[in-house]
């Protein structure tokens, strides 16, 4: 075992040295680059199709350079790829890294994470907080609750008191995860909607009032946060009912291809439709007008921060805090449209643009 693997265990038994939820990182210097000094990390991200993972790479591996971390991607062959991120995790272990940064993809690779931590990583998990939180040390996130609540309070604000017909495009139905659950309850709830059960979807009444009047929701549909998986799910919940006028999307992916079905369609007058993300690309289609409105996630700092933290944790002894109030590091989020409403806070395409993803 190297010497910073026995420190990193001897720094999770005394984790009260934990000082700051707002920490300031600092580098860790590699000594000259020598393998007892090297801290070896290791990034897991859902897929490295995603342009969303593919940030999260790159900011990792920048964050990485700056502050002499050694580090290695991997990632499942697609959204819900469980078995190759348990792979990975397994590799990182016999490799005797520091730390893991993972996205999970799903609570199949939850056991396979305490076995990382008993074996003395430091495991952060990113964008996905797990079912289980005793898998992880920590959680940098998206508060996706909110990021849901802020895209719905703007749907009912741009619905003014107009019959909302809404089909809900998530991720998966095979499997419950947090970030699929939190954004679509956030959606709801932000348009007013009661929810029966938060801590799942699809349970709530199919009609009834929303905070500007009346709703239906026309169905669930999993895309697998895939462009083709959201146009299938638009074209099978049009089936159900052609006059939806609000779509929610798990993510910017899914809604391209939904938008795609209801162009075909012909429906895309007056249509509302609403995501989670606020890449580059997202942004580009909020400012043509396919995406009404996004709720801005910051990857980039995610995997910058996570890198960070495992090297100053290793350097100083010090590590992250949730912040106040909350059971996960929250690392931002903004309404991004450009038909803003009073009262509610948001930022332009173009501001969004500026940021997108940083």
């Amino acid at each position: 075992m190297n010497r910073n693997r026995a420190l990193r265990r001897s720094l999770v038994a005394a984790s009260a040295l934990a000082t700051s939820a707002t920490f300031a990182l600092t580098g860790c210097d590699s000594g000259g680059g020598s393998d007892e000094d090297t801290v070896g990390v290791t990034l897991i991200v859902k897929t490295n199709t995603n342009p969303f993972f593919v940030s999260m790479q790159e900011g990792a591996e920048t964050a990485a350079e700056e502050s002499g971390v050694e580090l290695t991607l991997a990632a499942g062959r697609q959204d819900g790829d469980e078995d190759s991120q348990i792979q990975a995790i397994e590799n990182a272990i016999s490799r005797g890294d520091e730390g893991i940064l993972i996205t999970p993809n799903g609570p199949g690779v939850e056991d396979a994470l305490i076995r990382a931590r008993d074996a003395g990583l430091y495991v952060i998990a990113l964008d996905t907080p797990p079912s289980d939180p005793e898998s992880v040390d920590i959680t940098f996130a998206t508060d996706n609750f909110l990021a849901g609540q802020r895209i719905g309070e703007w749907a009912a604000a741009q619905l003014d008191g107009e019959r909302a017909v809404i089909a809900m495009i998530d991720l998966f139905d095979d499997k419950i995860v947090s970030v699929d659950v939190q954004r679509d309850q956030g959606f709801l709830d932000g348009m007013g909607i009661d929810l029966a059960d938060p801590d799942q979807y699809g349970d709530e009444a199919v009609i009834g009032q929303y905070s500007g009047g009346e709703y239906e929701i026309v169905g669930h549909q999993a895309s697998q946060g895939a462009e083709d998986g959201g146009r299938i799910a638009a074209e099978n919940l049009l089936s159900i009912n052609p006059d939806i006028n609000v779509v929610y999307t798990i993510n910017e992916p899914a809604a391209y291809g939904a938008y795609e079905a209801f162009d075909a369609a012909g429906a895309t007058d007056d249509l509302i439709m609403v995501s989670v993300d606020g890449g580059c690309a997202g942004i580009d289609a909020v400012s043509d007008g396919i995406i009404s409105a996004t709720s801005q996630q910051y990857p980039v700092r995610m995997a910058e921060l996570g890198v960070e933290a495992i090297a100053q944790l290793v350097a100083t002894g010090e590590a992250p805090e949730t912040s106040e109030g909350l059971d996960f590091f929250n690392t931002g989020v903004e309404l991004v449209t450009d038909q803003p409403h009073e009262g509610i806070d948001s930022i332009t395409s173009s501001e969004a643009a500026d940021v997108c993803w940083g």
